[in-house]
């Protein structure tokens, strides 16, 4: 490829690494500052409701950052002025309150494209969505079981599966949230999620620029650029695959946002050793001579979305096995992937066992690169002690036998 950029693969990998966050070093002390600046870093932090160790969205400001208080988190989420709002940008997310528009499209598809449930309560109930619409706007923030009771609404539905059997009035705030009619003002302890008026929360500026959206948000290129240049500054080099899986855009809404990009000079094709795909390199990503890194990472973290980037810049296979069977799973449950220097080196199965004051280690499974390597497992048990005095588990117990480790080294619990 003639005019292309050429970077070999440790280069790819640690610009990669840098755009995430992962070649700063950890702050003494986290402070607001901090937090707000790994979303802005990263754009996206998913959110998933599986507590068995925290919740997901707490893991990627650890991984950057080391110890913080998750109050200082919620409290950014939660209260005025708001440095991160709930929408679905990869899946249900945090996004800083600037990309929250640039997403109207979605919203705009929301009889198309929200789930089944959101959708039939919102063609066989317009009044009851309507009405509901009216309580939260009126009397918000209310989580769905407050607005149940105001209206007297509701039905009686399985217990199997719990947290999916949405109530038709659940299922209309789904909607409402969905179509960017209602926004989250935050969660309660129990991870409900509070419902409001789009003005009780979203900045002056932000909801300016929403009212000034077209119509048909499809026909507004330029919040197609907004969004790939966002995802491009976050992955510092991607494909056009990963350049569109980072807030699940479809191929016709990243091509022309990329060519632009390309046009404008943010983006510059390149050629990365070992990839099929042509790659695009941010004009602000940079390749640190080396990254001194060590973090245990969520499952969801943004860093290992995309299964095939993954693959191809760490060689390292990622596959989420919460929902396969037990006697299926390869590596475990939650399994955080542990990320080592410049490599993904280990896989290790967590569980906080809050009432014992337990970090239970369910297994570890170091990469071949790590197997034998003292230096990566030193690191990982730094890592777990230290993970478990953030979440009040201090205490680290391996449940199943350590892998081999040179002779040197000294299990630590």
């Amino acid at each position: 490829m003639t005019g292309t950029r050429r970077l070999t693969l440790p280069q790819a990998r640690r610009m990669a690494l840098a755009a995430q966050g992962f070649a700063r070093p950890r702050p003494a002390e986290v402070g607001s500052r901090d937090l707000t600046r790994v979303l802005q870093t990263v754009q996206v932090v998913q959110i998933d409701s599986v507590n068995v160790l925290t919740r997901s969205h707490y893991l990627p400001f650890w991984s950057r950052l080391g110890g913080y208080d998750p109050a200082s988190l919620d409290r950014l989420r939660d209260r005025a002025p708001r440095r991160m709002v709930e929408y679905w940008a990869h899946e249900a997310s945090l996004v800083p309150p600037s990309t929250w528009p640039l997403l109207g499209f979605r919203m705009h598809r929301a009889l198309e494209d929200g789930w089944g449930g959101m959708r039939r309560v919102a063609a066989d109930h317009p009044e009851l969505v309507a009405s509901v619409l009216a309580e939260v706007t009126a009397r918000g923030p209310l989580t769905s079981r407050e607005v149940e009771a105001a209206l007297a609404h509701d039905v009686p539905r399985s217990r199997e599966d719990w947290g999916w059997n949405w109530s038709l009035v659940k299922s209309a705030l789904e909607h409402l949230f969905w179509a960017g009619q209602v926004t989250s003002a935050g969660r309660t302890p129990g991870f409900e999620r509070r419902y409001a008026a789009l003005d009780r929360v979203l900045p002056r500026e932000v909801l300016a620029d929403a009212v000034t959206a077209p119509t048909t948000p499809e026909r507004d290129p330029e919040r197609f650029v907004g969004l790939v240049e966002r995802s491009a500054r976050a992955l510092g080099v991607g494909s056009e695959q990963c350049l569109r899986d980072y807030f699940r855009l479809r191929p016709e809404q990243a091509r022309s946002a990329i060519a632009t990009l390309v046009e404008r000079g943010v983006l510059e094709p390149a050629q990365v050793e070992g990839w099929r795909r042509t790659a695009y390199v941010h004009h602000l990503a940079r390749v640190p001579r080396r990254v001194e890194a060590s973090a245990l990472l969520s499952p969801f973290d943004s860093l290992v979305w995309q299964r095939d980037r993954t693959r191809a810049l760490f060689g390292f296979d990622f596959r989420l096995e919460i929902y396969v069977p037990a006697h299926l799973r390869v590596h475990g449950y939650y399994v955080l992937p542990f990320l080592h220097r410049e490599r993904l080196a280990a896989r290790v199965d967590l569980k906080a066992d809050r009432p014992t004051g337990r970090l239970l280690v369910r297994s570890t499974h170091l990469e071949e690169h790590a197997v034998g390597d003292a230096d990566t497992w030193d690191a990982l048990q730094r890592e777990l002690a230290a993970l478990g005095r953030w979440l009040g588990v201090p205490d680290v117990v391996h449940e199943s036998r350590p892998p081999e480790v040179s002779a040197s080294t000294q299990v630590t619990h």
